[in-house]
């Protein structure tokens, strides 16, 4: 559901955010648009819990697991992925959220907002470059990993139910699906 009729520049939603208008509300920022999010069910919670606390012992140090955290596109644009594994800037954050270029890449858990996540994060997180996309449908227990963005689409598509994946950013690593879903 969107909250607004007028499109918002990143820095004007900033100040609505520090005025603490939004502290109610769960809403991220798509395309200037400020969009209520769907409550997250148990499956959902549970998984991308379980995930973001897996990836943080695997990754350890090399890179920083954000689990329901903002990042900054360049789009007017400050989602709120399940999960994103971004580069370790320490107090840097203090002053900006994650940044494309600092992104290894995003997750998103999907069972009522697969529509939105498979269409409009999808379309977002290419526009901005972000180099890998994985998305779980959790009502199939599927991952669907999209990879290589240009031009506002991803260029590959893979879909997994088990079997183990690596993430570009990290060639020595390899997850197994079950660890996601």
């Amino acid at each position: 559901m969107t909250l607004s009729i007028a499109k918002w520049k990143l820095d004007d939603y900033h100040r609505i955010v520090e005025m603490g208008l939004l502290d109610e509300r769960s809403v991220e920022l798509l395309y200037g648009e400020i969009v209520e999010m769907s409550p997250e069910g148990e499956p959902h919670a549970y998984f991308s819990s379980e995930a973001g606390d897996y990836l943080s012992r695997l990754l350890g140090n090399r890179a920083l697991v954000r689990q329901a955290k903002p990042i900054t596109l360049p789009n007017d644009s400050e989602p709120e992925p399940d999960i994103a594994i971004v580069q370790r800037l320490g107090r840097e954050y203090l002053s900006h959220h994650p940044y494309p270029e600092n992104i290894f890449w995003v997750i998103e858990y999907s069972q009522s907002s697969l529509e939105k996540d498979s269409t409009v994060k999808y379309r977002l997180y290419a526009e901005a470059g972000i180099a890998e996309y994985w998305l779980i449908n959790l009502t199939r227990r599927e991952l669907i990993i999209y990879r290589d963005a240009r031009d506002g689409e991803y260029g590959s598509k893979m879909t997994l139910t088990e079997g183990e994946v690596t993430p570009l950013a990290f060639a020595e690593i390899e997850i197994p699906v079950q660890a996601l879903i």
